[in-house]
């Protein structure tokens, strides 16, 4: 997926959540609405964290490890985003 579509998925993940909310439930959600979030969160878990894949898709955890391998100073205090950076100059 781009960051484009990466992104219009978690627009309409969102947009779902906040009209269930206020309906109080997924299941008052059109039967569509309800495919394409089972099928956005099929496939996030489908990807996520696995070598190969963008680094944005992957853990904290995935990154540390990641980070570990390159021997990158201060990896523990470091966030996601921050790991990424350095991975990325690492590599």
């Amino acid at each position: 997926m781009t960051r484009k579509q990466t992104e219009a998925a978690r627009r309409n993940v969102q947009k779902a959540q906040a009209g269930a909310r206020k309906k109080k439930t997924i299941s008052k959600l059109s039967p569509k609405t309800r495919s394409e979030l089972g099928k956005q969160g099929a496939a996030a878990r489908k990807r996520g964290g696995e070598p190969g894949h963008r680094l944005e898709d992957r853990t904290r955890q995935d990154l540390y490890a990641e980070a570990s391998k390159l021997d990158i100073p201060g990896r523990s205090k470091m966030g996601k985003g921050d790991l990424i950076q350095a991975i990325r100059r690492a590599r």
